[in-house]
């Protein structure tokens, strides 16, 4: 069965543009006034798009159906599987206690809220973010911040605008994995643009909290702190985004932000002790009870998650794992079955299920190391990773149904018909195109989503003008993030978490008109990124022309893996060590 791409159904490119963009319009119509349930919104939205595509376009019904799978089949693997591997290990943290000390820790540094607003919901968030995603961050920093005393709406407003800087990069870096896979682009290219952009606003938003918090005069009593923690932040994104790769971008740099400013809280302090005028009961101990030990132990599962994900990123140890396990292969019935409006085939992939390689089974390799190490019996462990996965149902649903309608959109040629449609607006499409993330994170709840909406259509859009797609598509990616702090379900997930559950519409109005001066410094960059520093733009080359060869011998990458094996036999050796003299010495004590 052969298909040719129809680009321009109803002969008239605005009126097809508007027809496919109806299950775009729907999904608006169905989270914001129906305020239908996301994976509902999502099913529906899915099928509505194979309609569009099998009806309007003439898309074979078989196509359709095999489209929509191919990408509810990535949006399971990798993407749902890292989320699954993130999720249960902080999941694990959290019932053995050790995230108690985590947060009691945090909360003995400092007493003055401008600088706990910095370590809490800026770096903290931000590690948090890279290491789980998907509304933990600001669940779990706005419920600390009120229990050390915050208004609750600061505290929920507070951690939504800081959870911006970091999203692009969020979950292990999912969202850019998804951007690459839907737009054919080098993940590694789009890390490196985003890693490019982001740093702004990473210098910016603990500057910008603050200010919100206590006004100009009272921010500059705290520069300092301000500089170490953005700086050391954006720095490392920065060099993690471009040298790394995506995965590790917010672990790194919120590790280095916190470390950085814990360091300098050493050797100096603030004049003053700022405080609200008004505030809550403290409910978290500020006074820190636990020993060094006891840290070390409650922090090793994220110690061991950031050595394991930057292994699992090394090229030779790739070759080694897929070596035993990798398989490829191709979707009966829909590769060279589609053809492009010019009759060149559509290029697809084969589904590449590399079970040991992904960063999925890492994030889960380190879960599995990390029981023993926080003292939880693997069969407890067990029960919290069926636990997490009923926690994620609804969650991996939409993304699927999401995932599988980007593929439809794709594969029909609804994407394209959007894309020329914007290309229309010509030279000015760069600056739009951050407010095209900005709406799918809006509407989706997640920058992941959003990538897979719209990247495509980004990387069209950017062929037809004339300009490196490189571009538009992490312009997706980053104005993206500023969209998080106002979507439906961030909000939701604030208001919840610091008990303001029907206060939403105060929460929005908090967060709205930060949302619009972020976003509108991305669409600026954005425009100088396409035509006045070109120069930043990374080179690179088009999946399609990469030929991998074996640069890298399989036995170097088993020797890389014996190495890690090492250093994490050490780094557990040392957790007990650690462990063991302190409850001899609590032993000592007692007798």
């Amino acid at each position: 069965m052969n298909w040719t791409q129809v680009i321009d159904p109803l002969s008239n490119l605005a009126l097809s543009a508007l027809l496919a963009s109806l299950p775009i319009f729907f999904i608006f119509w169905a989270l914001i006034l129906k305020k239908m349930k996301g994976y509902k919104a999502s099913l529906l939205t899915l099928l509505l798009a194979i309609a569009v595509a099998t009806i309007m376009y003439g898309m074979p019904v078989q196509l359709a159906l095999l489209s929509g799978l191919y990408g509810a089949m990535y949006g399971l693997f990798p993407i749902c599987w890292i989320i699954l591997g993130a999720v249960f290990l902080f999941n694990i943290t959290v019932k053995s206690g050790q995230f108690e000390i985590i947060k009691s820790f945090m909360a003995s540094v400092t007493q003055d809220r401008r600088l706990q607003a910095i370590l809490i919901a800026f770096s903290f968030g931000a590690f948090l973010e890279g290491a789980t995603g998907f509304g933990a961050p600001i669940a779990i920093s706005a419920a600390m911040l009120v229990g050390l005393g915050f208004n609750p709406l600061y505290a929920a407003g507070l951690c939504l605008i800081a959870n911006t800087a970091p999203v692009a990069f969020g979950a292990i870096g999912t969202p850019i994995i998804t951007a690459a896979k839907v737009s054919d682009l080098p993940e590694m290219a789009i890390s490196q643009l985003v890693g490019r952009t982001l740093p702004i606003l990473s210098v910016i938003v603990p500057l910008y909290l603050v200010v919100l918090m206590a006004g100009f005069k009272r921010s500059m009593e705290v520069l300092p702190a301000i500089l170490i923690s953005g700086i050391t932040f954006a720095f490392f994104q920065w060099y993690s985004s471009n040298f790394l790769g995506p995965m590790l971008p917010d672990v790194i740099a919120g590790l280095a932000s916190i470390i950085s400013l814990l360091l300098l809280l050493r050797f100096w302090k603030p004049k003053t002790i700022w405080r609200f005028k008004e505030e809550p009961q403290q409910t978290i101990d500020s006074t820190c009870r636990y020993s060094a030990s006891q840290i070390i132990r409650a922090w090793s599962p994220f110690i061991v998650m950031t050595i394991i994900v930057i292994a699992w990123g090394f090229e030779p140890i790739k070759a080694a794992l897929n070596s035993i396990g990798n398989l490829k292969f191709n979707i009966a019935g829909l590769q060279n079955s589609i053809l492009k409006p010019d009759g060149t085939p559509l290029v697809i992939k084969p589904f590449e299920f590399n079970f040991l390689s992904t960063p999925g089974t890492g994030l889960l390799v380190a879960a599995l190391i990390s029981l023993p190490l926080i003292g939880m019996r693997f069969k407890e462990g067990a029960k919290i990773y069926l636990a997490t996965l009923n926690q994620l149902k609804l969650p991996f649903i939409t993304i699927a149904s999401v995932v599988g309608f980007a593929f439809v959109a794709n594969n029909s040629g609804m994407s394209i018909t959007i894309a020329m449609a914007l290309a229309s607006t010509g030279a000015l499409f760069p600056f739009f195109s951050p407010i095209l993330g900005w709406l799918g994170v809006f509407l989706t709840g997640s920058d992941t989503s959003s990538n897979a909406l719209f990247c495509k259509l980004q990387y069209n859009s950017a062929h037809a003008i004339g300009i490196d797609p490189v571009i538009t598509v992490s312009a997706n990616a980053s104005g993206g993030v500023t969209g998080k702090m106002i979507s439906p379900q961030s909000i939701a997930i604030g208001s919840a978490s610091v008990g303001l559950v029907g206060q939403e519409s105060k929460l929005f109005r908090f967060t709205v008109k930060h949302s619009f001066i972020m976003l509108t410094v991305i669409c600026i960059v954005t425009m100088l990124q396409a035509y006045a520093i070109k120069w930043i733009v990374p080179r690179y080359k088009a999946v399609e022309t990469i030929i991998k060869t074996e640069t890298e011998s399989l036995s170097k990458g088993f020797f890389y893996l014996m190495v890690l094996a090492i250093i994490l036999a050490l780094i557990a050796a040392t957790v007990f060590l650690l462990n063991r003299k302190k409850k001899v010495l609590l032993e000592a004590t007692m007798t």
